[in-house]
């Protein structure tokens, strides 16, 4: 039975510029491959290294991508190896089965958060009347499912996340701060239902994944096994569970490593 590793992108196999961490001296920095170009700009980078791990990891498990990007997001993305066969966007709102939307699956999720959380106009609504212009950049829509903010993090009072966050939860809603941007989810749009469905469909015995945000926390206790880079939501908050790995890399490096982990998984052998 196939090996099914769903990892996370953005900050866990991918980085922006901003995100590299590079602290070692320019001499020594990795070689970098560019995954992503966005209005003819460069937009991601993994390392070289990194980018043949991933097309080994081809070879050897059915590795899906799974992003809260939007699906024309997750499209700009140029991943080296085999194209995937499925991929999860926007939290788990869209399957991906090669490269087109299971609507069946999609039909499921609007069920579902019709059935069990406040609306997404309600959200837009107290999103817009409490955000303050000052700190505030761009108010976003994803695939009408959620809703972020792009915001300047130097200028965000942290008092309003939390209340945000309070709100939120009374309304079967989630939020998470991830670099510039909030996010504001529904609870039951997560990457573990979708998760789920791939490896159900595959028939994969055992399932790897790695991630870094908060919004990632349930893709990772769904996993067999699970890794978390040493930046982001979830190393700052220390999290923790059994059968997760907390590593000590930043940055693109962290990347590295954590598709190392991958393989060495899959073939049941010491590190690469």
């Amino acid at each position: 039975m196939p090996v099914l590793v769903a990892s996370d992108l953005d900050r866990t196999l991918i980085y922006s510029a901003a995100a590299l961490a590079l602290t070692m001296p320019d001499a020594r920095a990795p070689r970098l491959l560019c995954v992503e170009v966005h209005e003819a700009r460069p937009l991601s980078f993994m390392t070289e290294t990194a980018a043949q791990l991933l097309t080994d990891l081809g070879d050897a498990a059915l590795f899906m991508p799974t992003t809260t990007r939007t699906r024309k997001q997750y499209q700009r993305i140029n991943l080296p190896g085999p194209p995937p066969k499925y991929a999860i966007c926007a939290n788990g709102g869209h399957l991906l089965v090669d490269g087109a939307t299971d609507h069946d699956w999609h039909a499921r999720v609007l069920a579902r958060l019709s059935d069990e959380c406040a609306p997404l106009a309600e959200v837009q609504e107290y999103l817009a009347k409490t955000a303050d212009p000052l700190w505030l950049r761009k108010q976003r829509v994803a695939e009408d499912l959620f809703a972020y903010l792009v915001v300047e993090r130097e200028l965000l009072p942290e008092e309003w996340v939390k209340e945000l966050a309070a709100w939120a939860e009374n309304r079967g809603w989630t939020v998470s701060l991830q670099g510039r941007k909030i996010y504001a989810v529904p609870k039951p749009l997560t990457k573990s239902a979708a998760v789920r469905e791939v490896a159900r469909r595959t028939g994969a015995e055992l399932t790897l994944a790695a991630g870094d945000s908060l919004l990632d926390a349930d893709l990772l206790l769904a996993a067999d096994r699970g890794w978390r880079p040493g930046h982001g939501e979830l190393a700052d908050a220390a999290w923790a569970a059994p059968q997760i790995t907390a590593l000590p890399e930043r940055g693109v490096l962290a990347g590295e490593r954590i598709l190392r982990e991958f393989l060495r998984d899959c073939r049941g052998t010491r590190p690469v």
